[in-house]
């Protein structure tokens, strides 16, 4: 009974902490903002060659929270910058840009975080339908390694596999 007591304090300090971090910065902007952030990074994408990154999801949600933690590693910092252009789409409390997540097949209803991938034309690649990273907070950095090195784009004299090319 103490072990499972002092799991759940660990699990709660550790929610508490990823939360803590992230007050002082809004991730996800104002619902109203997805649609033109959206058309601005298709327009990034297509000049710069990479792929469009739609990452659903709200301030409210920890799991989302450790998500953009992830991204922010200096590990995948270096994959996401160098091939996506990544676009925060607040989905309100599961009632704002519905529409959205519904023209790139990403069913909400299975949770939040949820990922959209766009080719540079705006045609979608993949989308999260059952939920893989809904409870993020029980992944390791390395899953979201290990997603944007499978959807960044491949280029000419590069491995799918090379993380930096």
């Amino acid at each position: 009974m103490k072990i499972i007591k002092l799991l759940v304090l660990v699990i709660v300090l550790a929610v508490s902490a990823v939360s803590a971090r992230s007050a002082g910065r809004e991730i996800y902007p104002e619902p109203a903002q997805a649609k033109a952030d959206l058309a601005a990074a298709l327009k990034t994408a297509a000049s710069a060659h990479k792929r469009v990154l739609l990452d659903f999801g709200g301030n409210w949600c920890p799991d989302c929270i450790v998500l953009d933690r992830y991204f922010h590693n200096p590990a995948n910092l270096a994959i996401l910058e160098a091939n996506f252009v990544l676009v925060h789409v607040n989905i309100g409390k599961m009632d704002a840009n519905l529409e959205i997540a519904e023209k790139y097949n990403v069913p909400l209803d299975k949770g939040v975080p949820a990922l959209a991938v766009l080719d540079e034309k705006g045609k979608l690649l993949y989308s999260q339908r059952s939920g893989e990273f809904e409870a993020m907070r029980r992944l390791q950095s390395s899953a979201v390694t290990q997603f944007l090195v499978q959807w960044k784009p491949v280029r000419e004299g590069c491995s799918a596999v090379m993380i930096n090319c």
